[in-house]
């Protein structure tokens, strides 16, 4: 019998072959790669690939995606974005995302038509509806398509997929823009993207993956797995050190360990 995952993913041929081309919005994440390697598979030179890059995006993850799109075998080019020039994603209103995909999506709707492709299409899945996802609404309003989440595909199955087509983002953690470490209403900076940017990449480098470091002026609120938290705290005098040479003043682990979408736990939706 064939597995669910196997259905959906005919099914998501089936869509993207519809499209008959396509502006894949490709971050390099798991969701994104997996929709841009079955797109080249069923449309092949009718697909190009767009990364957006700011100072809100981690760093290295443009670099990433090039990477991935030659792998794949795909056409791709980079984009700036204004991040922090805009008053209303700056501000870290509750519906920040909303703010900024708009202005990513307004870009790829303007180089789909220069290139002549048909449709614009993003990663967003079917676990997405599920959560606090203002972007999506974006989305909707301008018209871009979502096949993984009309297929009905999840996370999960987005990982078990691209670990079978040997993807080397099958097992990739969730890495958003920088902007989701600011609690909503705390002005986002590029001063304090800079300290999230360091602060993570510092604990990736003692070894820790999946980390989260949560910005509130100056204390970090790290979150890891509580499997890594006895390590962590065996490190801790080396990560408060570090953390001082960033900027941090105070540096505390969170005991609910990393969670995705921790900063919507204060909103009441």
């Amino acid at each position: 019998m064939m597995p669910e995952r196997i259905k959906k993913v005919n099914i998501l041929k089936g869509i993207i072959k519809g499209y008959k081309s396509v502006l894949v919005a490709f971050s390099g994440g798991v969701d994104s790669t997996l929709l841009l390697k079955v797109a080249h598979d069923v449309l092949g030179e009718r697909v190009l690939a767009a990364t957006a890059v700011s100072e809100i995006f981690p760093p290295g993850e443009s670099e990433y995606a090039s990477a991935l799109a030659r792998l794949i075998g795909s056409k791709h080019l980079v984009f700036e974005t204004s991040g922090l020039q805009s008053p209303a994603f700056a501000g870290n209103p509750p519906d920040r995302c909303y703010h900024c995909k708009r202005e990513i999506y307004a870009e790829l709707l303007k180089i789909a038509r220069e290139r002549e492709l048909d449709y614009v299409v993003d990663g967003a899945n079917a676990d997405d509806v599920g959560d606090y996802r203002p972007g999506l609404r974006a989305g909707v309003e301008m018209g871009i398509k979502t096949p993984l989440l009309e297929a009905g595909l999840t996370k999960e199955e987005i990982r078990a997929v691209s670990r079978e087509l040997g993807l080397p983002t099958a097992d990739k953690p969730a890495n958003p823009c920088l902007a989701s470490r600011f609690p909503y209403g705390t002005a986002i900076t590029g001063e304090g993207l800079k300290q999230v940017g360091e602060a993570e990449e510092a604990l990736r480098e003692m070894g820790f993956a999946g980390v989260r470091v949560r910005h509130h002026a100056n204390l970090a609120r790290i979150e890891v797995s509580p499997g890594s938290m006895p390590a962590v705290l065996e490190k801790s005098r080396s990560i408060v050190l570090k953390f001082r040479e960033i900027g941090y003043t105070y540096v505390t682990l969170d005991l609910q360990g990393y969670r995705t979408g921790s900063m919507n736990e204060m909103l009441e939706i």
